[in-house]
């Protein structure tokens, strides 16, 4: 079995075919041709509760559209986003093939009307949305270049922060790309960071939450939590509410802490002792918060909400996802590994409502094909998945309206600034609108 993983990934890698011709920056807009899909019902008459439920019934949602809900979200909630593009022109960035893409889940960050990425070699790209590199820069050594670094980003008004997969952590002026303090952790970075007031957050892959200075990097507090024989490459996720900062951790446990003195305040088990030997396997979603409760899911068919002050379980629903869910008005949006569009009441935790959005697949390629991402937008809900395929998904009725190819590989979860849609190949940013 192991040499056949190591054949299926060493293959993957390999193969990276693009739609677009090769350029410096940016390339010029091009049109593409959406596929329109016809909605059949793929499934057998006795087959249809098992599988679907509810699915005509119509969601309609009276949140508020959200403009900048990816900039520094300390909720990890993206909400209904004000984005509703059509989806016609395409652009490419391209950059130096990112080794291990597809373990890290690396993502772009937002800067106002800035972007901020990295290429395989570790150097920094910041550009407008205009196509103009602003700067460019690298900060390590011909060795650690050819480790191959993987990036993670922060950033406030004036600082960038950057932790990265080889134990490394420093901070640059966001304007010029200035170093201002660089130090070294004892185990590499593999997690989310979080900005709060003077303090930044990681995670190591020894499990440890950490809180730093942004002003010089100086560590200021650590909590350990249990750490794994094992490194799981999914990347770790945490939020802030109130005062309090929640975290969790390759093993699936969910702590609470004190976001001035790291004391932990409750720390909740999700697996058992036989999954924790299999910690490299698990894969959880990001967790998402309101003023209440924590909302996340995984891969071994289990989706929970936890009550915030005392880490209780609310309840646990069966939902086989690692993609992070989206919480508006009432309801939990989240898309299984199988292809399903799932809606949760939150409060209960009943579902009511499934759709299956893979119908427009050849049946022969479903069982291979996984969603990557998704976000909700003012009308549809836009979908990446494993096969380089974007899906336009209608909200009200759950129906895929469209089917986009962006590559032949993995693609990233969506991301939106000022009604462009970003995604991230291994090689390239893709913006349409």
């Amino acid at each position: 079995m192991n040499k056949f993983l190591k054949l299926f990934i060493i293959f993957t890698l390999i193969t990276n075919c693009s739609f677009h011709k090769n350029s410096k920056f940016w390339s010029k807009k091009e049109i593409i041709v959406k596929q329109e899909v016809t909605n059949q019902k793929i499934f057998k008459k006795n087959d249809t509760i098992e599988l679907e439920f509810n699915p005509n019934l119509k969601i309609k949602l009276s949140a508020k559209l959200i403009n900048n809900s990816f900039l520094n979200n300390l909720n990890n909630n993206n909400g209904r986003i004000n984005y509703n593009g059509n989806l016609q022109n395409v652009s490419k960035y391209k950059f130096s093939k990112i080794k291990n893409f597809y373990q890290y889940d690396p993502k772009i960050i937002f800067n106002k009307n800035k972007i901020i990425f990295f290429d395989n070699k570790g150097s920094i790209l910041n550009f407008d949305n205009e196509s103009n590199l602003i700067w460019k820069k690298n900060y390590y050594t011909k060795s650690e270049k050819k480790l191959n670094p993987i990036l993670f980003f922060a950033n406030n008004k004036n600082i960038l922060i950057i932790t990265d997969n080889i134990s490394k952590l420093y901070g640059l002026d966001i304007n010029t790309g200035k170093l201002l303090w660089s130090k070294k952790n004892s185990a590499p970075f593999n997690s989310q960071i979080k900005i709060y007031k003077n303090k930044f957050f990681a995670i190591d892959f020894k499990n440890v939450l950490r809180a730093y200075s942004i002003k010089d990097g100086k560590e200021i507090w650590n909590l350990k939590t249990h750490s794994a024989l094992i490194r799981s490459q999914k990347k770790l996720s945490m939020v802030i509410i109130k005062e309090k900062i929640y975290f969790n951790n390759s093993l699936g446990d969910i702590s609470s802490a004190d976001i001035a003195t790291g004391e932990m305040i409750w720390q909740t088990p999700t697996q058992s002792n036989l999954v924790y030997d299999e910690g490299y396997f698990l894969k959880t979603s990001d967790i998402i918060a309101d003023n209440s409760s924590l909302y996340f899911s995984n891969n071994k068919n289990e989706f929970f909400s936890l009550d915030l002050k005392t880490g209780i379980k609310n309840w646990k629903q069966e939902v086989n996802s690692n993609l992070r869910p989206t919480l508006i008005d009432d309801y939990l949006f989240t898309v299984s590994k199988e292809g399903y569009l799932i809606i949760i009441e939150k409060k209960s935790g009943n579902i009511i409502r499934v759709n299956y959005i893979f119908n427009n697949i050849k049946k022969n390629k479903r069982s291979i094909i996984e969603p990557t991402g998704f976000i909700v937008g003012k009308k549809n809900i836009y979908l990446t998945t494993s096969h380089g395929k974007l899906l336009e998904i209608d909200i009200l009725s759950g129906k895929t309206k469209s089917l986009i190819k962006i590559d032949n590989k993995k693609i990233s979860r969506p991301l939106v600034l000022n009604q462009d849609l970003y995604i991230i190949t291994d090689n390239s940013i893709i913006r349409l609108n």
